[in-house]
């Protein structure tokens, strides 16, 4: 077939480390500046790329005074050979793991208030049972339809809320969207609180309060919003708006602010949740995953921790 006898040249030339040098020029968008960060010279590198494109037969790079960005071609080649390139990644990392169970590398995106929450003990109890793995979390933004770091390979799995319960689809036909728990909105403050000995609250009684909360656009807000306005009752003032659990943790404790948070990281950092039922709809907690992309077996496993972590704390 013709296409076939066109990929062999290219299948026989192009080189890994290729590449690598490719990725980097994207990256920095300079062949200096990608030279410098490979530790190789600056004709070595311009060498490689109008290799590349010769071997392509297409223009990969616009070059400029300001430097050089990816054509069209470039782009495509950029989706694709990073997909091969974690492809690889991911068989060393499989491999790694026959040869030894308890070895692999994982690299996790996850949400704030979930790495303050419930991450800790999955850590824990995954770490237990893994103890040569090795993994990488870090706190990402509030999921969107872009998730980014997933589609791009900077993590194997995210972890996070849903902003729309019912909007599982949203993400796109190419990632899975898998719940590891569903949880309840709660209204929340310090022991010391005066309302902390009541039995019975009601939210109306709440509205002068010090309330803390996160940002307009997230599901804490929302979820109080919507409280308010089903009760007709006016939005209370808000006093400080943050996502940053430790400064919820200090600033509730002290009994003199209100905030709205998931009964699971309530319980987690000792607040006292108050006797008020806010009727709203659970919002899941969940795992996304890349459906085109192989998770290696110590991402199965980690997935597999969290689900038992999650039941015996939750049920």
């Amino acid at each position: 077939m013709p296409e076939a006898r066109a990929y062999e040249p290219i299948r026989k030339r192009l080189k890994f480390r290729d590449l690598d040098i490719f990725f980097a020029v994207v990256e920095t968008g300079s062949m200096a500046e990608a030279a410098r960060r490979l530790n190789l010279t600056q004709p070595a590198v311009s060498e490689v790329i109008a290799q590349l494109e010769t071997l392509f037969g297409i223009r990969l790079f616009d070059r400029s005074t300001k430097g050089v960005k990816p054509t069209t071609s470039g782009m495509a080649l950029l989706k694709r050979a990073h997909a091969a390139h974690d492809e690889m990644r991911q068989c060393l990392r499989e491999i790694d793991f026959l040869t030894d169970p308890t070895a692999g590398e994982l690299h996790v995106g996850c949400a704030p208030r979930l790495s303050a929450g419930i991450m800790p003990q999955i850590v824990e109890r995954f770490s237990r049972t893994y103890p040569r793995a090795v993994l990488h979390i870090d706190e990402i933004p509030p999921l969107t339809r872009e998730l980014p770091g997933l589609r791009d390979r900077k993590y194997d799995l995210l972890v996070g809320r849903l902003v729309d319960p019912l909007a599982r689809d949203a993400f796109g036909d190419d990632v899975k969207v898998e719940t590891l728990f569903a949880d309840h909105l709660v209204v929340a403050t310090g022991a010391t609180s005066k309302w902390a000995r009541r039995r019975m609250v009601e939210l109306a009684e709440l509205v002068d309060e010090r309330w803390i909360l996160t940002a307009p656009d997230t599901w804490n807000y929302l979820g109080v919003s919507e409280a308010f306005r089903a009760r007709g009752v006016r939005f209370p003032k808000v006093n400080l708006v943050t996502s940053s659990v430790s400064i919820v943790r200090h600033l509730v404790a002290t009994g003199e602010f209100i905030t709205a948070t998931s009964r699971l990281i309530a319980e987690s950092l000792s607040l006292k949740i108050l006797p008020l039922d806010l009727h709203l709809q659970s919002w899941p907690a969940v795992i996304i995953t890349l459906k085109n992309r192989t998770l290696s077996p110590i991402a199965g496993r980690f997935v597999d921790c969290a689900h038992k972590t999650v039941s015996s704390i939750v049920g």
